[in-house]
């Protein structure tokens, strides 16, 4: 196996809030890793670092085998080599990033359409193929405001699972619970 993630004193703060604190972290590939911490703790912080998102103050990231370095006008690295590593990261937050105005399919769906650049009647095929995978073959109509009340929301956790299958056929996949 190969480092597919590697970390080295990552450091990333909001003015005097030091929120990323000497982080040294290496992920094999094909390796889980649970991220697990109070909220404002930094969690999505480093996973928006990950995918370029977020630019850190000091220390090294490289995602596979890109250096992303901090500068002044961004990541230091090209354009076309942050839109590769965003193409091949995938992440999915439970409660984050659903649009209220599509539904359950059509959330699913987007993230291939827009940067995959997949057809819609392929990108529809296979996000139903992966939400009756996971249960969910009944609520693709439904809308984030139709889940069941409750936290977490059942119809959002599954929801969310639906769309890591779905973009698990990315390289490599981001996931926060």
């Amino acid at each position: 196996m190969s480092a597919i993630v590697q970390m080295h004193k990552l450091n990333k703060s909001y003015g005097a809030f030091h929120v990323l604190k000497d982080i040294d972290l290496q992920v094999e590939s094909g390796e889980v890793v649970v991220i697990i911490g109070a909220s404002g703790s930094g969690k999505s912080t480093l996973i928006r670092c990950v995918n370029g998102l977020e630019n850190f103050g000091d220390g090294r990231l490289i995602v596979d085998g890109i250096e992303l370095a901090p500068s002044e006008d961004g990541f230091g690295t090209s354009r076309t080599e942050l839109a590769g590593i965003r193409r091949e990261v995938g992440m999915v937050f439970q409660h984050f990033n659903l649009f209220p105005h599509k539904n359950v399919l059509e959330n699913v769906m987007l993230a291939p359409i827009r940067v995959r650049k997949w057809p819609r009647a392929r990108a529809e095929t296979i996000a139903r193929k992966f939400l009756e995978r996971v249960g969910l073959r009944d609520h693709v109509d439904k809308y984030p405001s139709q889940s069941s009340s409750g936290s977490p929301s059942p119809v959002r956790w599954q929801w969310s699972r639906g769309s890591c299958c779905l973009t698990s056929r990315r390289r490599h996949l981001i996931r926060r619970w």
